[in-house]
């Protein structure tokens, strides 16, 4: 991809490190502690203890002021140990720490972990300069580097707790298949210890400030390990898109689903992102756009995270779309009811085998409808829950089973659940518990979350949400992957690049110059002459035939309407005359004295449905293109949707009819049908322009568009050039 946008430091336009780079940091078989400590509460303490007797590799602390520390022998040096350790954590002071990492790489460890915070995160040129010094030691010696400001990782499979936070060493580590990447090592570490109440994970990886190893690198290192299946992933920000937008595409050839929290999407959430990891946190139109193109999972709530990751973690693709409830209470199926239908989900009926099986075990008082309610008297037999849910797990209608549990008492939930735990590995369908209950870890529930076969919910309308959300995933993966088309240009660009680096024109085109791109690219325009008296306007209107439309042509006016600078529907040479005296007038008026470059008069399109379509740069992913419906209310209404430009004519088409309002293109309450097609072409030439044009072309605005039953025109339109202008 072209890129005069700023990637910045670290990673201009390097591609992705591999598996076999990061290995030797990430999956270390040997370990060296720089800064070793028995001091109570020292990092470097805390790291030893968690690392402990529980991680089968070699461990080395080194500090020249000890011998021995936790009973290992202690060396002087890095240089000192009996080989060359896969990783270094080090946890010195950070006046300390450049000069360790320069020698780690002379000596050619694997990779470090930097525990150290004070750089980029706190703003300052020194601690920029200083992150950025560590980033070149990275980049010239090819030793990789996490962090800094960065908390550590845990390999589950392993059992390397190789962290700082204090008594990691009691919690019990449970391996299982969520590879965890944050930026926040802190929020990440929260999520994390829901090992204690069994829940498994392949590895944490903490990102930290990512002078070198980043956010993306992780993504891709967990694409290709054996032991992960679902990716679920805390960011605040990315430094550069294309590689984000590489590694969310390995996941989807791979499989693996990618399930992000993106956090810093308010003004004042960006701001704090910027001081907390050195980050950008970019556009949240243009995050979305990013996640929907690669397949990425978006996640709204922190809360979500684990639970839906989880569930994806057992599901493979869906084998039907529909969703079978059973509850013991009538309450909790009209619950799932309400949000199955909040969330979309089709809860179809059982087929009359399944309802017989229902039948012989439910009351005549409970339901074998879906959702079915079991009544009380489940409570009575845990073979009626296993006759229920085996009889929804093999019914073809179903994709995934939900089971509601109510009351916690021993000892008759626990044995529940054990017994449900036991029942599960013989299912073919995901099956989910969503424990209703406020006493969250109540009798039954530790056996639910051990239970690696069981995705395990505290909320109905989480467990709903999670299932429309795997639902989604495949059927946007089926089509991310088939739709394998490159868009193709139709060679305007280096006409209308030549136009805009040797024709004069200024930073912001006026209207009639702006068209004049539109139109080399195929775009319909209005026809239009500019009048530099009230004669030439008359003289134009004869020429382009009544009715006529004059508009100030001046790129110092972009919202012309707003400014009082155009008249409509005008049928006779009088008007003319003095619309054209208004709309000067109009002009001097303006208090930031715009240079007029004449009057346009054009000719006045048949009213059709008001359209827009933008775009921009984005400085995280670089071009973007957005349609919708426009007009002078288009802020207002917001009906909009935004995709990464280019695209081709199938992604334009799914574009439009994802906007709320596309049933009336389509032929609502007998409203003319649109010509879709005309409007999907010209949203593929636009989103070319911007693409085509990235050095050049900042910004597009073509709004309105009147889209008509067969065909559409341009109406007005603004662009904006690049700055710093790129040289000739």
């Amino acid at each position: 991809m072209k890129s005069p946008r700023d990637h910045s430091r670290p990673f201009g336009n390097r591609g992705l490190f591999d598996s076999k780079e990061l290995t030797r940091l990430l999956n270390p078989r040997s370990v060296a502690i720089i800064g070793a400590s028995t001091t109570p509460g020292s990092f470097g303490l805390r790291t030893l203890e968690n690392i402990g007797k529980r991680f089968d590799g070699r461990v080395f602390p080194v500090n020249p002021r000890y011998k021995e520390i936790q009973g290992l022998r202690c060396y002087a040096g890095i240089e000192d140990l009996p080989e060359v350790p896969d990783c270094a954590i080090i946890t010195v002071p950070g006046s300390q720490v450049e000069d360790i990492v320069k020698n780690c790489a002379t000596l050619g460890v694997g990779g470090c972990i930097l525990y150290s915070a004070g750089y980029a995160e706190v703003g300052t040129s020194d601690g920029i300069e200083a992150q950025n010094r560590l980033t070149d030691i990275a980049q010239n010696s090819g030793m990789r580097i996490l962090g800094p400001n960065c908390l550590g990782i845990v390999n589950c499979i392993t059992s390397a707790g190789l962290t700082f936070m204090p008594k990691f060493y009691e919690t019990p580590i449970v391996p299982g298949r969520i590879g965890l990447i944050s930026q926040s090592g802190g929020l990440g570490y929260v999520v994390l210890q829901a090992m204690e109440r069994g829940i498994g994970f392949s590895s944490f990886l903490s990102a930290g400030n990512c002078c070198d190893v980043d956010v993306s690198d992780l993504i891709s290192y967990l694409v290709d390990d054996k032991n992960t299946n679902v990716i679920a992933c805390m960011l605040e920000g990315i430094s550069d898109g294309c590689r984000f937008l590489a590694a969310g595409q390995r996941a989807l050839e791979a499989g693996k689903p990618l399930l992000i929290y993106k956090m810093g999407n308010s003004q004042l959430s960006k701001r704090t992102a910027l001081s907390h990891t050195g980050t950008i946190a970019g556009s949240n139109t243009a995050y979305k756009a990013a996640f929907e193109r690669t397949g990425m999972v978006r996640i709204d709530n922190w809360e979500e995270l684990l639970e839906t990751a989880r569930f994806f973690s057992i599901s493979s693709r869906p084998k039907a779309r529909g969703v079978g409830i059973m509850a013991n209470s009538g309450g909790a199926a009209v619950m799932g009811a309400d949000k199955a239908d909040e969330y979309g989900i089709d809860l179809p009926q059982p087929e009359a085998a399944t309802k017989a099986r229902l039948a012989q075990v439910i009351p005549a008082f409970g339901s074998c409808a879906n959702p079915s309610d079991l009544t009380a008297e489940s409570l009575k037999s845990n073979d009626m829950f296993e006759t229920c849910i085996r009889a929804f797990d093999e019914d073809p209608g179903y994709g995934a089973v939900v089971v509601p549990m109510m009351s916690a008492h021993r000892p008759a939930t626990v044995d529940r659940a054990k017994y449900i735990a036991d029942l599960v590995p013989s299912l073919t369908k995901p099956t989910s518990i969503v424990w209703l209950n406020e006493w969250y870890q109540g009798p039954g529930s530790e056996e639910y979350d051990r239970c690696p076969s069981l995705a395990v919910f505290r909320s109905m309308g989480r467990c709903l949400k999670a299932i429309r959300l795997w639902l989604d995933y495949y059927d946007l993966r089926d089509t991310l992957l088939a739709d394998k088309t490159e868009p193709q240009t139709n060679g305007s660009a280096d006409m209308v690049r030549h136009m805009l680096r040797n024709s004069g024109f200024g930073n912001m085109l006026s209207e009639a110059k702006s068209k004049e791109i539109l139109a080399a690219y195929g775009i319909p325009v209005t026809r239009h002459r500019i009048a530099s008296s009230a004669q030439d306007a008359v003289k134009a209107a004869y020429d382009i035939g009544y009715p006529v439309a004059l508009k100030a042509e001046s790129a110092d006016i972009p919202h012309k309407t707003d400014a009082g600078v155009v008249r409509l529907n005008l049928q006779c040479e009088q008007e003319v005359l003095s619309a054209y005296a208004e709309i000067i007038n109009a002009t001097n008026r303006l208090s930031h004295k715009p240079e007029l470059d004449g009057v346009s008069v054009q000719e006045m399109i048949p009213a059709g449905v008001e359209m827009l379509i933008g775009a921009t740069q984005d400085a995280q992913f670089g071009p973007m293109i957005t349609c919708g419906f426009g007009g002078i209310a288009v802020e207002i209404i917001q009906d909009i949707v935004t995709s990464l430009a280019p695209v081709n004519l199938a992604q334009a088409e799914r574009m439009i009819k994802t906007l709320k309002s596309f049933p009336l293109l389509n032929g609502y309450r007998n409203l003319p049908v649109s010509d879709l097609k005309a409007f999907a072409d010209t949203v593929v030439k636009i989103s070319h322009i911007i693409s085509d044009l990235e050095d050049d072309i900042e910004e597009i605005d073509v709004n309105p568009v009147f889209l008509h039953e067969k065909g559409l025109v341009a109406i007005d339109a603004l662009i904006v050039r690049r700055q710093p202008l790129p040289q000739a």
